[in-house]
């Protein structure tokens, strides 16, 4: 579900990118060229840069590139769900200095919000210490938290090292990273994403594990199955925390079949009877990030 937008969501700005290669094709007698056809050009690549390098997550594992750096790092480091859990900072070293040349607080808030079971349906890091809460506190400093890795963050690792997937050279060409993980469900739905681009911006909503993977089941015998059939299955996202959905099918229905739309949830609640006939509501759930 996309929305236009002109922000950018980035740490730092990329790069101005170099003049294009076929600039001199569009170049003048005396090599020269127009100012608005260089701008173009270079605004387009720069754009790109962002939408590909840094805000949008990739379908094919449902990450943007500094979790990805996150969770391959926390692999090489053997922090998997079974290991002992280390302190954030030491990772966050590690991302920065062979992947990641960014500041370490766009590497430690992309760590936090993986973490956290109210901003995602699946949490890919094991977080120990306090990762924030969803009334709006902020995490304690790297020095404080550890992490390790969850298990259903194995299945995006699992068999990385088995050349199910292209490795990179990093920013120096010292070390190699994957271009992308070898996610055994699409966890770009499991999970979802929130992205603002260079004119254009992502939000994807989270759904049920369970039924994305029988959708999935699904697709692969009937590569022709409809958008219909596919919501007899998967009819709606399923959000952290819980929360009511209460847009009416037909409304769920479009924004699948157009990527455009809107949700509308509410809390669930309740009355709870007490002594000399007062009362008083009890919030069971909240939207998602309320």
């Amino acid at each position: 579900m996309t929305t236009d937008s002109l922000d950018l969501f980035a740490d730092q700005p990329p790069t101005p990118p170099a003049p294009p290669d076929d600039a001199g094709a569009e170049a003048g007698d005396d090599g020269t060229l127009a100012l608005d056809r260089y701008a173009e050009r270079a605004y387009l690549a720069y754009a790109m840069s962002v939408v590909k390098s840094r805000a949008l997550p990739q379908v094919e594992d449902g990450l943007k590139p500094v979790q990805r750096r996150i969770l391959y790092a926390m692999s090489e480091m053997r922090l998997s769900s079974s290991a002992k859990h280390v302190k954030s900072a030491r990772v966050v070293g590690d991302v920065i200095g062979k992947y990641h040349p960014h500041g370490d607080s766009s590497v430690y808030d992309a760590m936090v919000r993986v973490a956290q079971d109210f901003s995602l349906r699946y949490p890919l890091v094991d977080g120990q210490g306090n990762f924030g809460s969803r009334d709006g506190d902020s995490a304690a400093a790297m020095r404080y938290t550890e992490c390790r890795l969850t298990p259903i963050a194995e299945l995006l690792l699992a068999e990385i090292d088995r050349g199910t997937v292209d490795f990179i050279p990093n920013y120096d060409g010292a070390f190699e990273e994957p271009q992308l993980m070898p996610a055994r469900l699409p966890f770009v739905l499991l999970n979802g994403a929130s992205g603002i681009a260079v004119g254009m911006a992502t939000e994807i909503p989270p759904h049920n594990m369970r039924e994305v993977a029988e959708a999935t089941c699904h697709l692969i015998r009937h590569p022709d199955a409809g958008l219909d059939d596919i919501l007899a299955m998967l009819p709606a996202p399923d959000f952290p925390g819980g929360g009511q959905l209460i847009s009416s099918p037909e409304a769920i229905r479009d924004a699948y079949a157009s990527g455009r739309g809107s949700l509308r949830l509410r809390a669930r609640w309740r009355i709870e009877e007490l002594a000399r006939a007062q009362w008083r509501v009890i919030v069971e759930e909240l939207p998602h990030g309320v």
